[in-house]
């Protein structure tokens, strides 16, 4: 996006990043907890709003989606439903990952005919369902009981202290690898099926005309279980609704025992021209198969020496992943390593024809076997329990494939994947089109009556114009989404007066950067102060810890200015993951004896453009603006500049993959200065890990805190031109999935409401709730175009909820891969926006993103409180404290306590630190 970038920035929310299935910040969405201690039965829940029309501004343009109409034949058939409990013989519940699977299909080998030969769809866990009843007599029988043996199952169970499974733990001597392959193990296994529910597949008609009932849920659901079971049958690694097939030729090799996988995204939804199949391609991360020992290698970027592996690193990345035996080709999951090496490793053998037991090291059971280790050194695989361990040797194990690697990745690995998993449009559609054909011979849909569409759905969608931008000399229309400042002067520029340069080691020229710098400033209208100061780091200090160089510069700064500066410009000795970077903004914006605007770069390639996006960032936190939207100044007709509004934006980050325990960071901000919509300032508050919901949007009389929308609200009032209270409060959430709606409604609204009327009783404003969701799988086509989506296409037709009031909307520029739209919920509207009016309202706040020259893909008030919570969080590393300081612990109640963030300095509160 620029090329001065804060280091605060998280990767831009671009048309080309495709959500990553088990990585993404966002996914986390699905398994927030509940928001607890706010018990508002007694309030009537609110409803989400319905679609008040459609949109006719905009010039028409024919589209294609990735959508396939599903059509339903006549039939009078039903699902039903049937939980399913599995155990083994001694009764104790399976619980091994894909087990399931194989004993439901064994039991379907065994005794379909007893149960009619029924289609079955099976979801791997509880729940089967079948087209018609499995009992058709009279009365009907409502549960089954079968005990199904299945045979060379790799359980994963062996004889307790076998280092190589039951095949090999005797003293019977020899090496024959042929016999012990061939030798198997079975297990029986006792299965009930229970009948729960009758689903009919009428009610799929039903749908296709908007009507819902108490079994529509289930039935789509049904139909998802179906495209999981097709998919598992092929051996596909499944995520939710994505499929990833084991392909080695399409593996991305992503650097450290990572590759990406690509794969689909399949699910059935419903639409207001009926039902349709959603397929898209999508991506996850596995680890990379084949033997341990060079997985870890990899992992650890160790260069043909095994012995420098670090096995306390080895220990967390391998635990719980599966490997091959190579001995007897049975797979196993990993559960620890042994303490000691395979040469001092023991265990107790059992000799043959109870002849007892000798105890012997791991070494000598393989030198019986005339198997040489070459490692002896290492540790053992652990893959019994901790109880009664089975140790192999890592060098005869290996990783088997289509195993999700679910920890972060690193910027490196990250921009890789997105680099090799884009598409263009055309060639997106070839291989949607080509997946779609999978479904074809589906014999349980066939089965149902339910047929596929060959051809995309066709849309008719419009192109909203852009809206017109201001400047300090005069008003122009951005073209095809973007916009350059040549020969245009910043709207408000600051004055940077005060000011100091504070360098760690960047590999710059600084007296030409700052010299540039300036000359570029006057251009634009920004007035440097030609008096700073230059402090260089201590050589000395460049290999210590990042706070303790942190604070011996801001020691510099003391003994060397005459006086506190007002702004900071922070050279950084690498651009992506700086150590310095969090511990440097914590000190500046939450100290409480400093608070100084900073900005932070690390240089490489400094040009015009590179120095224009570096100016835009400091005019904004110094208080200027860059441009703004022509209707606030001077005020225009738009209902928002005739009625005080308030404009929020709320995001929640939470911690990366693999990092449970640390709390996540709630972030909203707010418009202030009204009748400007383009000025903006933010809270930021942490709550316990993983809760989506905001819990301290208010918090009621007798606590020293009263929550994030008073503060909010406190400083609209001080900021605006009237001190009045605003009868409009638009809200735009992100980050919420389809099922936590109705909590935004009645837990994060309330909130706010609430607050609302512990400040003045008489004060009741109009609210309109808008959720963003980005990670979806709805793309739109140009017929027979390489190109995508013109900036401002909106979509409300065809593909969108047949009765709740959303719409897509591309208000950017795609440059590469396929361009992902916005959809855009309307929760609740009790303003009463005209449908066009909105669209024209989302599409200009787009727009006012001040720390770019282009149309972003969801609206600034958004992409704000998503960089206001990733700057926030990079303060909690490095914390010199104890790790109480940095993550949640226990309370003598046993309830988590949640880390209380640094309060921002009052000097830098209001400003746009986040830009």
């Amino acid at each position: 996006m620029d090329h001065g970038e804060d280091l605060s920035a998280p990767p831009p929310i671009s048309s080309d990043v495709e959500p990553i299935q088990g990585i993404s910040d966002k996914g986390a969405s699905s398994r927030s907890q509940p928001l607890k201690g706010n018990d508002r039965t007694s309030k009537p829940k609110m409803i989400l709003a319905t679609r008040p029309g459609q949109g006719k501004r905009g010039e028409q343009i024919n589209l294609l989606c990735n959508h396939f109409g599903v059509k339903f034949r006549g039939n009078d058939e039903s699902f039903y439903q049937y939980s399913v409990l599995l155990q083994y013989e001694d009764g104790s519940p399976v619980v091994g990952k894909g087990i399931g699977r194989k004993v439901v299909e064994k039991m379907k080998q065994a005794y379909g005919s007893l149960l009619g030969n029924k289609p079955l769809a099976y979801d791997g866990e509880k729940t089967l369902f079948s087209l018609g009843t499995l009992s058709p007599g009279t009365p009907p029988q409502n549960e089954f009981n079968f005990d199904v043996v299945l045979e060379d199952l790799s359980s994963g169970r062996t004889r307790r202290g076998s280092p190589g499974g039951s095949p090999a733990c005797d003293d019977s001597g020899g090496s024959d690898r042929k016999r012990l392959r061939k030798t198997y193990s079975t297990k029986t296994f006792k299965v009930v099926l229970k009948l729960i529910t009758e689903i009919p597949i009428s009610v799929f008609a039903q749908a296709m005309k908007g009507h819902e009932s108490k079994n529509t849920q289930e039935a789509f659901r049904v139909l998802d279980v179906i495209l999981r079971q097709h998919s598992a049958a092929k051996g596909c690694l499944l995520v939710r609704q994505s499929f990833f097939h084991n392909n080695p030729n399409n593996f991305i090799i992503l650097g450290g025992g990572v590759m990406g996988c690509p794969g689909f995204h399949s699910s059935f939804c419903k639409t207001q021209s009926g039902v349709s199949l959603n397929i898209d391609v999508s991506t996850t991360t596995i680890v990379k198969p084949g033997p341990v020992i060079d997985f870890l290698m990899d992992n650890q970027s160790i260069n043909n020496n095994p012995n420098q592996i670090d096995w306390q690193k080895a220990k967390r990345v391998l635990k719980n992943l599966r490997i091959r035996y190579l001995l007897t080709n049975q797979e196993y999951k990993i559960i620890g390593l042994s303490d000691l090496p395979c040469g001092k490793q023991t265990f107790m053998l059992k000799l043959r024809n109870g002849g007892g037991e000798k105890e012997v090291t791991v070494s000598q059971y393989y030198m019986e076997k005339k198997i040489n280790l070459r490692f002896d050194k290492f540790p053992c695989i652990n893959v019994g329990k901790p109880t009664r361990p089975t140790f192999f040797p890592p060098e005869l194990c290996h990783l088997v494939s289509l195993q999700r690697y679910t920890k972060a990745l690193n910027s490196l690995q990250r921009a890789s994947l997105v680099e090799n998993s884009r598409q263009r449009p055309l060639e997106r559609m070839r291989i949607l089109n080509d997946a779609r054909g999978n479904y074809d011979s589906e014999p349980m849909l066939r089965a149902s009556g339910i047929s596929i569409s060959s051809t995309f759905v066709e849309v008719d969608g419009r192109v909203l114009p852009a809206p017109k931008l201001l400047t300090g000399n005069g008003v122009f229309v951005p073209r095809d989404g973007r916009w350059n400042f040549n020969n245009k002067t910043l709207y408000k520029p600051c004055v940077v007066d005060e000011w100091a340069v504070v360098n760690f080691s960047a590999q710059c020229n600084v007296k030409n950067l700052i010299q540039s710098l300036i000359r570029c400033g006057q251009m634009k209208g920004v007035k440097f102060d030609q008096h700073f100061y230059v402090i260089e780091e201590e050589h000395n200090m460049q290999g210590k810890h990042p706070n303790v160089r942190v604070d011996e510069m801001f020691k510099q700064l003391q003994r060397k200015l005459p006086g506190d500066p007002r702004f900071l410009l922070c050279l950084l000795p690498k651009r992506k993951n700086s150590d310095i970077y969090g511990p440097w903004k914590r000190k500046c914006l939450a100290d409480r004896h400093v608070g100084i605007v900073t900005q932070c770069l690390a240089p490489t390639r400094v040009n015009d453009q590179y120095l224009t996006n570096l100016l835009l960032k400091i005019n904004v936190k110094l208080g200027g603006m860059n441009s703004i939207l022509q209707i606030e100044n001077p005020p225009s007709s738009s209902l928002i500049c005739k009625v005080p509004t308030i404009i929020l934006g709320l995001d929640v980050s939470h911690g990366s993959p693999g990092q449970s325990d640390h709390p996540s960071i709630a972030a909203v901000v707010s418009s202030r200065k009204w009748p400007l919509i383009s000025k903006y300032r933010a809270s930021v508050h942490a709550q316990s890990a993983r809760l989506e919901m905001i819990d301290s949007l208010f918090k009621p009389k007798g606590t020293d805190d009263f929550g994030i929308f008073r503060e909010l609200l406190e400083d609209f009032l001080r900021s605006s031109e009237i001190n009045i209270k605003p009868n409009h409060v638009i809200i735009f959430r992100d980050g919420v999935s389809e099922s936590q709606f109705n909590q935004v409604l009645n837990i994060e609204l309330d909130q706010i409401m609430a607050a609302c009327k512990f400040l003045d009783d008489n004060w009741n404003p109009k609210f309109t709730v808008i959720v963003a969701q980005k990670n979806h799988h709805t793309r739109f086509f140009i017929p027979n175009s390489q190109s995508n989506l013109p900036p401002g296409t909106v979509i409300d037709k065809k593909v969108c909820h047949p009765r709740n009031y959303d719409f897509y909307l591309c208000s950017h520029k795609g440059a590469i891969g396929t361009s992902r739209p916005t959809h855009y919920h309307v929760l609740l509207d009790q303003i009463g926006f005209e449908p066009d009016d909105l669209h024209d309202l989302i599409h200009s706040l787009s727009y006012i993103y001040q720390r770019s020259t282009t149309a972003v893909s969801v609206v600034a008030p958004i992409y704000y409180a998503h960089l206001a919570a990733a700057q926030v969080a990079q303060f909690m590393k490095f914390d010199d404290n104890d790790t109480s300081s940095s993550q949640g612990g226990q309370s003598s109640e046993g309830t988590t306590l949640v880390p209380e963030l640094p309060h921002l300095h009052k000097d830098v509160r209001s400003s746009m630190f986040f830009c």
